[in-house]
């Protein structure tokens, strides 16, 4: 029979959507088989729990995370569009160091930085099935809380969410950690409120989207003078807590012990913790070969009691000498003296553990549910405390909301590169006020806008010195070709951008009570670099204006009715 090209087409199609069927169908039978080979770890007052067999977990573990300078044997890393290797989406990496984490005996790896886009069913299934479980940082380079100028934005929100969204498949992923010493002493205890609005955010997003409960913590440095109140910081709060808690711990060097290290007095601290406690990071390197002689103490009867063990940092050798294994330029892997020596340390653990049923009814679980007291906020009669993280955190960000500034700002600002950002904000702020971009996790005021983009700060800041004006003229007030009319704004229909528009004009309304009858007078930018000062200054001919609806007759309605949307 002559069947026709419709035909032809049809059979063609049927047989594509079949075999995609198909490889779905397989792709999600190995995903169930995969996913009943390990069962998740879920926290239980202040311990870790195999939530099939409910033993007591404990972390005896390694960070993992290869340099491209350590894989530059490879083409396709040195071809990676990111500046770090995601070692859990490389399998030429994962399978290959597979052996050695078995060597180890370890049950944990740490990995710092994972690249969302990219696919990790391989390692991550090779790891299950070896019965090992990972903790991820949220966080990459580009896209973090700096301690120095810190922030909770929907740029860092949406990389964090991203992470979760890629690895929440997986069985054996053991937590995430929202943030790494961000506050690592005195002077930057103002950031850690960012890190817990993260913790707070991530954990509401993970409930939103019905995924499993996977803990979110941090990982804390162990500085003498901000360490006890750090730890009270994250676990107050109640929903804001963390689910557990990380120290980098680096006090026991060589053959110290117990008694001599720090260590008894960090687990006298950490007796009555609220939440799961264990050195995210630990392995002096002052003596070498490290002997690890603090494994024993970490896992044993003592120690065992309070913390859920420990990640030894860390398994690649780097300049910095703290590796357990040196990759040579064939991509082959040579097992250093420290090797050697964590391996028999972990290989003699045997710490002491408690069922989940027996730790229900402990007395220990009992004061695990009390409420942790947050630590003294600053005072006038306490001026001098090294503490000074309030515990008013900032606000969840909303992405639609900062949407809708690009709709109804009369004056929007392209993506800006480098310092050039800071000048434009220098300049803006100091015609206008900035209160609703600004924050401070001192004093626990977040601006409303806060937690928008770079460049949807500058555009509102620059919107109100078009709004200052006495006769809008269609033109915005910064002669940069980053700085554009937005004619659109005359057009919105969105109704939470209508209401966008009303909040911002009942904040202008606010503001324009506040003012002094004298016109502020518009000042010239001190800029670094002279050669961009007439980029900045604030002139109504030689404004560069660019449109997104062209038209005299746009223009005129615009001029026309500038000030009724802003």
């Amino acid at each position: 029979m002559k069947m026709s090209w419709r035909g032809i087409l049809f059979v063609l199609s049927s047989i594509v959507s079949a075999v995609t069927a198909i490889s779905a169908l397989n792709r999600n039978s190995v995903f169930d088989i995969y996913s009943d080979s390990i069962a998740p770890i879920e926290v239980v007052g202040r311990k870790f729990y195999n939530s099939r067999t409910g033993n007591q977990f404990f972390l005896r573990g390694v960070a993992y995370q290869p340099t491209i300078a350590s894989e530059s044997w490879n083409p396709e890393i040195l071809n990676s569009e990111t500046n770090y290797i995601d070692p859990l989406a490389e399998p030429s990496l994962c399978l290959r160091d597979l052996p050695f984490f078995e060597k180890l005996d370890v049950n944990t790896l740490r990995v710092y930085s994972i690249d969302t886009r990219k696919n990790h069913d391989v390692c991550m299934e090779a790891l299950a099935n070896s019965g090992i479980y990972v903790l991820i940082d949220l966080s990459e380079p580009n896209h973090s809380i700096e301690r120095n100028r810190p922030s909770w934005d929907i740029s860092i929100f949406e990389r964090y969410t991203s992470v979760v969204d890629v690895m929440q498949k997986y069985s054996n992923v053991l937590g995430f950690f929202a943030g790494n010493e961000v506050t690592n002493d005195e002077t930057n205890t103002n950031a850690s409120p960012f890190v817990k609005a993260a913790i707070r955010d991530v954990k509401q997003y993970i409930q939103e989207k019905s995924y499993r409960q996977i803990p979110v913590g941090y990982s804390s440095s162990d500085d003498a003078t901000t360490r006890d109140s750090l730890a009270k910081y994250f676990a107050c709060g109640g929903e804001t807590a963390a689910d557990f808690y990380g120290i980098n711990m680096y006090e026991w060097c060589g053959y110290s012990s117990y008694a001599t290290s720090g260590y008894r007095e960090r687990t006298l601290e950490f007796a009555n913790y609220p939440i799961p406690v264990f050195f995210s990071e630990f392995g002096c390197n002052s003596v070498r070969p490290r002997p690890f002689t603090e494994v024993s103490a970490i896992f044993g009867p003592k120690m065992s009691q309070v913390w859920s063990g420990g990640l030894a940092y860390m398994y690649f050798e780097e300049e910095n000498e703290y590796g357990l294994v040196k990759i040579d330029e064939t991509g082959s892997v040579h097992e250093l003296e420290d090797f050697k020596y964590l391996q028999n340390a972990y290989r003699n653990t045997s710490p002491y553990g408690i069922t989940k049923e027996k730790y229900l009814q402990d007395i220990s679980f009992a004061i695990s549910t009390q409420s942790v007291e947050c630590p003294n906020e600053v005072s006038a009669a306490n001026t001098h405390t090294p503490w000074k993280a309030n515990v008013e955190i900032p606000p969840s960000p909303n992405a639609k909301i900062c949407q809708c500034l690009e709709q109804v700002l009369p004056c929007l600002v392209s993506p800006l590169n480098g310092w050039n950002f800071q000048d434009h904000f220098d300049y803006a702020c100091s015609q206008v006020d900035c209160s609703d971009i600004t924050t401070d996790g001192e004093k626990g005021i977040y601006g409303e806008f806060s937690y928008c983009l770079p460049e949807q700060k500058l555009s509102l800041e620059i919107s109100k010195m078009y709004h200052m004006r006495n006769h809008p003229t269609g033109v915005c007030p910064m002669s940069s070709n980053n700085v554009y009319y937005n004619a659109q704004s005359m057009n919105i229909t969105d109704p939470m951008c209508i209401e966008v528009s009303h909040r911002l004009q009942e904040l202008q309304k606010a503001a324009d009570s506040r003012k002094t009858p004298a016109v502020k007078k518009l000042v010239k930018p001190k800029m670094k670099n002279a050669s961009h000062t007439k980029l900045l200054l604030d002139t109504d001919s030689g404004s560069s204006v660019k449109f997104k609806y062209s038209g005299y007759a746009i223009l005129l309605i615009s001029i026309i009715f500038a000030t009724m949307v802003f």
